[in-house]
């Protein structure tokens, strides 16, 4: 048996959807808006922003429980975890965000990840309080117990990143897999005026959308969660013309794959186009360069 099976009963569990499901509208309720949310899941970094953040908490937690081993180092450990505790809100703020747009599998491990991690902040507030009343070989051994606890929610939480793709971004293949080469998908005038239509060109679905005598053409599968965008719809207000994602709401240019709201914190690749003897030719180009702003 792997080591990670137990995880993946976890995922598979219906169980947990009792506790999972009302804890995800209950951050749909807390995070209304926009801005906030696209904070949290790091849109303005082009990169999830809690898998950062949670280096600094474990990382200070881990260090401190080094430097407890080591004499006359408790001070600068208990700094160590403060900073730790502190980092620790907005680690689980972007944690929930994230969590709230992720699929019941994920969610179902989040859950148990999100429970390991509340015992072993109880567990350093613990160490922190019995540090500062002079009971550092105390506030030492609660400390390491929480580490222990920590350390699993720790491997939780790799397992929703590398396992389940919680946060990856799902359209990477793209610019590797698409056709470089000029490839016809058909007439331009099948195409219907400012709908989001799919189209396939070597093994890669592509969602194209014709606005008078231009095209805009992306991939199809979102960077978020893979959602295919061609279900989406397309938005045209006073800005660039954007398609949202029909599963979790993220937003994109269509002229050039930038996102504009998350949760999507990768821009979509795009694909060249041109129109010869009335019918669209595509080819795969790449990412945007910089994020919407």
């Amino acid at each position: 048996m792997r080591p990670f099976d137990d995880i993946d009963r976890l995922a598979k569990s219906p169980a947990l959807d009792k506790v999972a499901a009302p804890l995800r509208d209950a951050v749909h309720k807390v995070l209304r808006r926009q801005d906030v949310k696209d904070a949290l899941h790091g849109v303005w970094l082009g990169h999830p922003l809690h898998p950062m953040l949670a280096q600094l908490s474990l990382g200070s937690f881990v260090s401190a429980g080094v430097l407890d081993v080591v004499p006359r180092t408790r001070r600068p450990a208990t700094a160590l975890i403060a900073l730790g505790l502190v980092s620790a809100v907005p680690t689980a703020a972007a944690g929930w965000a994230d969590y709230a747009d992720g699929h019941e599998e994920q969610q179902r491990v989040g859950v148990v990840h999100a429970a390991a991690n509340g015992v072993m902040l109880a567990g350093y507030a613990a160490s922190l309080v019995a540090r500062l009343r002079g009971r550092g070989g105390r506030g030492a051994l609660i400390g390491w117990a929480a580490l222990a606890v920590g350390s699993a929610g720790a491997a939780l939480g790799g397992h929703m990143a590398y396992h389940q793709a919680m946060g990856a971004n799902h359209a990477e293949g793209y610019p590797h897999i698409g056709p470089g080469d000029w490839t016809d998908v058909g007439t331009v005038a099948e195409l219907p005026e400012g709908e989001p239509t799919r189209r396939i060109i070597g093994d890669v679905g592509v969602l194209v959308v014709r606005r008078g005598e231009q095209v805009h053409a992306l991939a199809d599968r979102c960077a978020h969660a893979s959602a295919p965008l061609h279900e989406g719809r397309v938005t045209n207000g006073d800005g660039p013309p954007c398609v949202v994602c029909p599963w979790h709401g993220s937003v994109f240019r269509l002229d050039d794959g930038a996102v504009v709201h998350g949760p999507a914190t990768a821009p979509q690749p795009t694909f060249r186009t041109r129109v010869r003897d009335g019918r669209l030719e595509l080819a795969v180009t790449g990412y945007a360069a910089v994020p919407a702003s």
